[in-house]
């Protein structure tokens, strides 16, 4: 009987310890998430005010690029009027140097909040049937061109059937014409730096059916034959503001991947230095055409 009523008593204060540990984690547990609350809170509201302010920057901005536009057209009138000689003639074209530059400097500060406003702004998935195939072949023809005056070949390599998928399809164009915009500018810097790095510059558009967080999947490759990325590199590819080319805002990258995270897919990147780089856009699905 005392071994019996000890074993009870060692069996409550067991219990006890082990309750109190569980309410300890699971008080840390509940602490934790709150300050992620708390942070996503602090997070969304600082988005909103710096989309915000990039909407109000943006607007004056404006006014100022067509002002110069007028101003310099205006110049340019003026300057049949104006007395001819090598003194007049030179500050004539330092003021037309001067005009020219402000000009692509505001045009560059519009484009980079575009960019911003892309990137940090809400995105509201307008999704709906979409076969991606007939959405990259589209692509394709309207990128094609510009691709080829950079001598970059462009071809596709797409799955025998037809590939529908609950996607928005518009800002499935915008991820993948970032992925290819950044993929030609890194070929094309390459050859101006004299690498040739394997012969004929090509980019290729292929699809795969693949997993994606253990359910059925579709994997869009934009892959190229330019130089690779380097490991110090390839740990900030996705770093907002990060860019290794000329006057490169940074985002175009993080706003592709954001793009298929909203779709619940995710963006993945594989290179090596001097042998080409694959980024996939992979989307779950339900059904797969095999």
């Amino acid at each position: 009987m005392l071994w019996l009523t000890i074993g009870f008593v060692l069996g409550v204060l067991l219990m006890g310890a082990v309750a109190r540990q569980l309410s300890l984690r699971a008080n840390k547990q509940t602490r934790e998430v709150m300050k992620q609350v708390r942070r996503s809170e602090r997070l969304a509201e600082m988005g909103r005010m710096t989309s915000g302010l990039a909407h109000e920057i943006k607007n004056p901005l404006s006014t100022i690029g067509l002002n110069l536009q007028l101003l310099h057209e205006d110049l340019d009138d003026l300057v049949g009027e104006l007395p001819s000689g090598m003194e007049t003639d030179d500050k004539i074209a330092r003021v037309q140097r001067v005009f020219g530059a402000l000009g692509r400097e505001t045009q560059r500060l519009k484009d980079i909040l575009e960019d911003f406003l892309r990137f940090a702004g809400r995105m509201k998935l307008e999704a709906a049937e979409t076969d991606v195939h007939a959405l990259i072949e589209e692509l394709v023809d309207f990128f094609g061109p510009q691709a080829e005056e950079c001598g970059v070949h462009l071809r596709t390599q797409l799955l025998a059937k037809p590939s529908e998928i609950s996607v928005d399809g518009k800002l499935l164009k915008q991820a993948l014409l970032n992925l290819m915009i950044n993929a030609v500018q890194a070929m094309t810097e390459a050859k101006e730096k004299g690498g040739d790095h394997g012969g004929a510059s090509e980019l290729m558009i292929r699809t795969e059916n693949e997993e994606v967080s253990g359910k059925k999947g579709l994997a869009i490759h934009v892959t190229d034959t330019g130089p690779g990325i380097g490991d110090e590199v390839m740990k900030r590819v996705f770093e907002p503001y990060f860019s290794t080319k000329r006057g490169g805002s940074g985002l175009g990258l993080p706003t592709s991947r954001r793009i298929a995270e909203e779709h619940g897919g995710e963006l993945l990147v594989h290179a090596e230095a001097g042998r080409g780089t694959d980024f996939a856009i992979r989307l779950p699905r339900e059904d797969i055409n095999s």
